[in-house]
């Protein structure tokens, strides 16, 4: 392998540090080396933690020299999402606001992760709020696309994205609730795991408050990178359990068996939802490589896909409304305060009776999926029907908005049902990375990561290798 440890996997620099061929040391310097050259154009990183993470790596290599046990990333450099509270650091959020804003304690995710070894080398960039699907804001400036500075790198966890792929690290942290992981790792050509609502412990003990039922019941955070074999290393040390989320559930990572159905629902929209031509040919290149891995694809639909994705806007955006909202129109930056009040006017205000019972139709679809997840385990579908937006598109007004809200249907109708999703790259399109979507039924990552694999080796894509920079 090359000696340019930026480039190496997580699996494999755990590998070596655990062996002693090579240093954790090597690698975060590496990789902090890097940031240091890039950081300045791509903007990926709101902080460099140089001093802290060279320390973390030495204490690991004396670690690896007495004999102590070893976690799982034992020595693995990796970044955190600017929304998830790293004790010691400022939970910004992209926020002006909240730069001041010190966490006490480490989310669980972030816990559990430095538990299993990990040396945290920098903070990743957001939109303010983490409420975009574009990463830039008034505090820590704009994550700039390392394929095509004129379009947006993914938000929310666009920092994140990006400093996977220039070489900042193999695993990044990500959050997602209406595609904040799977977007940023279609946009920049990294793969992108979001978790089943439940797998992965969260909590901010920065935050004001509790956040409000439906953003728990779609919010999720999870792991991005350049290979698939890294997002399982990384799912399996940030699924640990922690007490201090009720929500977690202690499922198995794997439940496949032998001889389970290896039927796949190619699903590439609807009348209302078509696919622009490049995201259709990933679509169909996906399915072809599922096939030739065995799977056996056939066209289908999931139920009530309209109504999913029209349920996220209107739960989400309702509930958003009350302290959310006054709190974007307090603290927020000029572009979100655009974006919100541009979700909002797509939104049908809900009454309580009507949000009530939107929450109860969240059940009865999520139902029905589950009877077409009976049928077909695996559902091939679009991460966004279109190709990643020009930056700012969602500064452009309502007409635009509505634009984006269509074209991102495969991610918040997911999302909403707190299903797991995977976003994989399959090539480019006219310079662009591009990329496909796997999604499961509840706690059935497996599946995803299963057949991620089998397109990742036939794609043949490699984001280092392709990327521009």
């Amino acid at each position: 392998m090359t000696n340019e440890l930026w480039r190496w996997s997580a699996v494999d620099l755990a590998q070596a540090i655990r062996k002693r061929e090579v240093s954790s040391r090597e690698a975060v310097q590496s990789c902090l080396q890097r940031a240091q050259q890039l950081n300045p154009v791509f903007n990926p990183l709101t902080e460099i933690c140089a001093d802290q993470a060279l320390k973390a790596a030495d204490a690991a290599d004396a670690a690896v020299r007495a004999g102590a046990p070893l976690g799982i990333l034992h020595g693995v450099p990796v970044t955190i999402k600017a929304n998830a509270d790293l004790a010691g650091s400022a939970t910004t959020n992209g926020v002006v606001a909240y730069r001041d804003l010190i966490a006490s304690e480490n989310n669980p995710a972030v816990d559990n992760w430095l538990k299993a070894g990990a040396v945290v080398i920098g903070r990743s960039n957001v939109p303010a709020f983490s409420w975009r699907w574009f990463s830039d804001n008034d505090l820590h400036g704009r994550t700039v696309n390392p394929f095509d500075a004129a379009r947006t790198p993914g938000g929310s966890s666009g920092g994140a994205a990006v400093a996977a792929a220039l070489g900042m690290g193999p695993l990044a942290h990500g959050s997602d609730q209406g595609g904040s992981i799977r977007y940023p790792a279609y946009a920049c050509g990294v793969v992108g795991l979001r978790p089943s609502q439940g797998r992965v412990p969260a909590y901010n003990a920065s935050q004001k408050s509790e956040r409000p039922v439906a953003s728990q019941l779609a919010a999720t955070q999870g792991p991005l990178g350049r290979n698939i074999a890294d997002l399982r290393l990384g799912l399996e040390a940030m699924s640990a359990g922690d007490s201090r989320d009720p929500w977690w559930v202690p499922a198995p990572l794997d439940l496949r068996l032998p001889g389970d159905s290896r039927r796949v629902a190619l699903f590439c929209g609807t009348s209302a939802f078509k696919p622009d031509p490049a995201v259709l040919d990933a679509l169909l290149r996906a399915a072809k490589h599922l096939e030739d891995a065995g799977y056996i694809v056939e066209t289908a639909a999931p139920p009530r896909f309209d109504e999913a994705a029209e349920l996220w806007r209107n739960v989400l955006m309702n509930e958003a409304s009350g302290s959310m909202g006054r709190e974007i129109e307090r603290a927020g930056d000029a572009a979100i305060q655009r974006a919100y009040r541009g979700m909002l006017a797509h939104t049908s205000p809900l009454d309580k009776d009507a949000f009530v019972q939107a929450l109860a139709l969240r059940t009865t679809i999520l139902r029905e999926w589950g009877r077409f997840f009976d049928r077909y385990p695996l559902l091939l579908m679009p991460v966004s029907f279109e190709r990643p937006f020009p930056i700012d598109l969602d500064q452009l007004g309502d007409a635009a908005m509505g634009d984006i809200l269509r074209a991102q249907s495969p991610l918040v109708s997911t999302a909403i049902l707190g299903l797991p999703g995977l976003s994989v790259p399959v090539g480019l399109a006219d310079g662009v990375p591009m990329g496909v979507q796997l999604v499961a039924g509840r706690f059935r990552e497996d599946r995803c990561l299963a057949a991620g694999e089998a397109i990742e080796a036939r794609a043949a894509w490699s984001v280092l290798d392709s990327c521009p920079v």
